[in-house]
């Protein structure tokens, strides 16, 4: 198992934002303190403008490269933001070519992304980072790509970037209504969401990702971009669902059994308990 990361993402925060610098860093130790794993570690590649452009405009490019003001009340406009966005299109990279070579991967950064649209910065996202990751995956020789997104947020920007691409396919179960309030339905024809109300009991939950699954599956992808968000757990400060650290671990468990070649990216997760959750993601993914 792979750990993609660069600790100059916990650089940045905003007084009273969930976006809290101390959840990586706590990740981090967490990880490499743990024992029951075999980790190495990675940094982010490189990125070329190229692949940015095949998801943004240039205008929005520029926007988010000046950071001149907040782009809205949850995405301040933070000095250096663009290249921390980078580092997580690189980290994305990183993961993609890791998965290539047959190895489970996960990119441990900041900031998120699947919020991110063409031409807007929102919820608390600047560049889509698993959508240029998908992109570039089809540049380089990927036939088709599903992004599976178990957020408790729909991933509105991936979504809007993928829509009716023919070798890209998106999966997104998402609390509704939550932020950004769409994803109640099916768009264009690669675009699957399945929104369920707050409070889902756990196993209802549970049965409404597998199904998701079994439909990306349908699909025959031959990669898989998970969009990694860990704010469904039960005691999450902006969501109000239900799952624990033991469907975490199921749901690493269920892409491991996919048989497909996979890699994650962390978008969301605000407890305090987020090294719990993704070690136990990690361990469902290690089959450990």
């Amino acid at each position: 198992m792979k750990i993609i990361t660069d600790e100059r993402c916990t650089a940045y925060s905003a007084p009273g934002h969930p976006e809290r610098p101390a959840r990586v860093r706590k990740t981090l130790e967490k990880l490499r303190a743990q024992t029951d794993l075999a980790l190495t570690w990675s940094e982010p590649l490189p990125v070329e403008a190229e692949m940015i452009v095949r998801a943004h405009s240039k205008e929005h490019i520029d926007r988010v490269k000046a950071a001149a003001h907040d782009f809205d009340g949850d995405t301040p406009g933070h000095p250096g933001i663009f290249d921390h966005a980078v580092r997580s299109i690189g980290g994305g990279l990183q993961a993609l070519k890791t998965a290539r070579q047959g190895e489970q991967t996960f990119s441990l950064l900041r900031p998120p992304g699947h919020h991110a649209t063409r031409d807007r910065a929102m919820g608390f996202c600047y560049l889509s980072t698993v959508a240029i990751t998908a992109l570039e995956a089809l540049a380089t020789g990927t036939a088709n790509i599903a992004v599976y997104d178990f957020d408790v947020h729909h991933g509105n920007g991936t979504e809007a970037i993928l829509l009716d691409h023919p070798h890209a396919a998106f999966y997104s179960i998402h609390q509704h209504p939550c932020y950004p309030g769409t994803g109640t339905k099916n768009v264009g024809r690669n675009c699957f969401n399945y929104p369920v109300p707050p409070r889902t009991p756990r196993l209802e939950y549970r049965k409404v990702l597998a199904q998701a699954l079994d439909d990306l599956k349908k699909f025959k992808p031959d990669l898989v971009a998970v969009s990694a968000g860990f704010d469904a757990y039960a005691r999450d400060p902006i969501a109000q669902e239900t799952l624990e650290a033991e469907d975490f671990y199921w749901l690493g468990q269920s892409i491991r059994k996919l048989e497909i070649p996979a890699f994650s990216l962390l978008e969301g997760g605000y407890s305090s308990d987020l090294p719990d959750l993704i070690l136990a993601y990690l361990k469902g993914l290690e089959g450990k």
